[in-house]
């Protein structure tokens, strides 16, 4: 390719072209990628690096139930947020400068973040890596869409790109996994630095800059708004999963704001986000596909990384070793449906994939609380088996189903979709598991308030008490802290198996008639 297609993810107008150093050999396109690939693997690395982080988290700093949630979720809400604005920066700044000056900014926060003092500093830490973070993001997808112009090509690219993702999720547990094994808990955001400086080396060289010559003008209030909405609807989900019905105000304030940006989307002449690429059936289908499989994936990991430490004794690495089998099958699963969508339909491949992981969800719920790390990394498995079909077929739908020029705009929400999943993955599934937790668990008589506070706030401060306590009441605590823990894991379950039954429905009406 002599040029490069640049679509803002902040225009409906179709956007000109732009000479760029494009790689026009195919090494250099693979080369590419594999650059692209590295701030995708770390950004999804960071979804769930923390999860096997939070028991040593919870010794070290000791947050309550609530502030852990948002120790975990705030990074990917701040990302979320930030991602279709910072798209619109990227227009008019250059794709590759925003991406070269997120990382310095992800590398410097990562430091701080390891070092972090208090559990409130590692909350503003977090955010931070979302704001850095947001920047890393926004041209991966349209530049692929644009350096791979041949279908076949493009498909496989995309089956890299959704596998990265997955991998990176699953992949988070076993580095910090392997990092907390020999170093102490800030050492997993220490693994941010060499990824970096490798793409800061690699993408001036490998990566074409490209930019709108005419960028749309960069709109504050359609920020604000969108922060406030996705703010906002986190917060009353987060509020509604302990049972309290002021939730049910925050949720409709969020998604009353979320209303008005729409509206004044519609009405702008240079829209932040082009929300009429919803009127593609197929693009509004595979961006809540991606949405719901993520929500399922992030989920699993946040509670079943507590209860292959805390509930099976098993040390960082060997629960991490338990996920292995289901991130080898994630990739295997997103490489092999490119030849198999030649040949069947891709609703017919979204939906059963779908189905499949469902039933990893359903073996969660059957054998919660049996002790057992092979179940675990059966269902696994068969979740991921089911995610990484699906993901590679939505991602290659999103960015083929709407015309070329509009690229930018498509990829812009389906990231943005990406981590409002991994947001309320952890917000609903994490929040009513806490909950849950929080409504069984019983401490024994004798132990002193504070401690009592700890222990009924979350497994890992039941499991920090207990350390603490006579064997008997140690004993009777934990015994307590693990059948309320399973409990909440049956429950978050169903829920799950719920939202990826519901996806595949999504699919097989939205999808029908999508073609390869």
């Amino acid at each position: 390719m002599a040029q490069i297609l640049t679509a803002p993810a902040s225009s409906t107008t179709t956007p000109a072209t732009v000479p760029a150093a494009t790689p026009a050999a195919p090494v250099r396109r693979w080369v590419a990628l594999a650059v692209l690939m590295l701030p995708v693997l770390l950004v999804s690395i960071d979804n769930t690096v923390l999860s096997f982080a939070l028991p040593q988290i919870s010794a070290a700093l000791e947050p309550g139930g609530t502030q852990l949630l948002w120790i975990v979720d705030v990074y990917s809400l701040v990302l979320a947020g930030l991602l279709v604005p910072l798209g619109s920066v990227a227009d008019r700044v250059g794709r590759r400068r925003l991406l070269l000056t997120g990382a310095a900014g992800f590398a410097a926060v990562s430091a701080l973040a390891a070092f972090a003092p208090s559990a409130g500093a590692l909350l503003v830490a977090r955010a931070g890596l979302g704001f850095f973070g947001a920047m890393l993001m926004p041209s991966v997808l349209s530049l692929l869409r644009n350096v791979f112009t041949d279908r076949t090509e493009r498909r496989l690219a995309v089956a890299v790109f959704a596998s990265t993702f997955t991998v990176g999720s699953a992949v988070g547990p076993i580095v910090g996994g392997v990092l907390l094994e020999h170093f102490w808990w800030g050492s997993v955001f220490l693994l941010a630095v060499p990824v970096l400086a490798l793409l800061v080396v690699l993408a001036p060289v490998f990566v074409p800059e490209s930019r709108d010559p005419a960028p749309g003008r960069v709109d504050p209030v359609s920020i604000a708004l969108v922060m406030a909405a996705m703010l906002t609807v986190v917060l009353g989900i987060k509020t509604l999963a302990k049972g309290d019905l002021l939730g049910l105000a925050e949720l409709t304030v969020g998604l009353g704001v979320g209303a008005v940006f729409v509206r004044r989307q519609l009405r702008r002449p240079d829209p932040m986000l082009d929300v009429r690429l919803f009127a593609h059936t197929a693009f509004t289908g595979s961006v809540l596909v991606n949405l719901l499989s993520v929500f399922a994936l992030v989920g699993f990991l946040f509670f079943v990384s507590q209860d292959l430490q805390l509930v099976l004794g098993l040390s960082p690495v060997q629960a991490g070793l338990v996920l292995v089998p289901g991130t080898v099958t994630t990739v295997a699963a997103g490489l092999s449906v490119v030849r198999l969508v030649r040949r069947v339909r891709p609703a017919v491949i979204v939906a059963s994939g779908l189905a499949v992981s469902a039933t990893g969800y359903l073996v969660t719920a059957l054998v919660a609380g049996r002790g057992e790390a092979g179940w675990i990394a059966l269902a696994f498995v068969v979740l991921a088996l089911g995610v990484g079909m699906a993901e590679t077929i939505s991602n290659d739908l999103i960015v083929s189903s709407v015309p070329a020029e509009k690229a930018g705009a498509a990829s812009a929400i389906s990231e943005t979709a990406y981590e409002l999943g991994a947001v309320l993955g952890t917000a609903v599934l994490g929040g009513i598991l806490t909950a849950s937790y929080q409504a069984g668990v019983r401490v024994p008589d004798g132990v002193a308030p504070g401690a009592a506070a700890r222990a009924t706030e979350t497994l890992g401060g039941a499991t920090n008490v207990a350390a603490t306590l006579p064997p008997g009441q140690a004993r009777a605590l934990l015994d307590s802290a693990h059948a309320a823990f399973g409990s909440g894991v049956v429950t978050t379950s169903v829920i799950g198996l719920v939202a990826v039954l519901a996806a595949a429905g999504v699919a097989l009406v939205t999808l029908r008639r999508a073609t390869a």
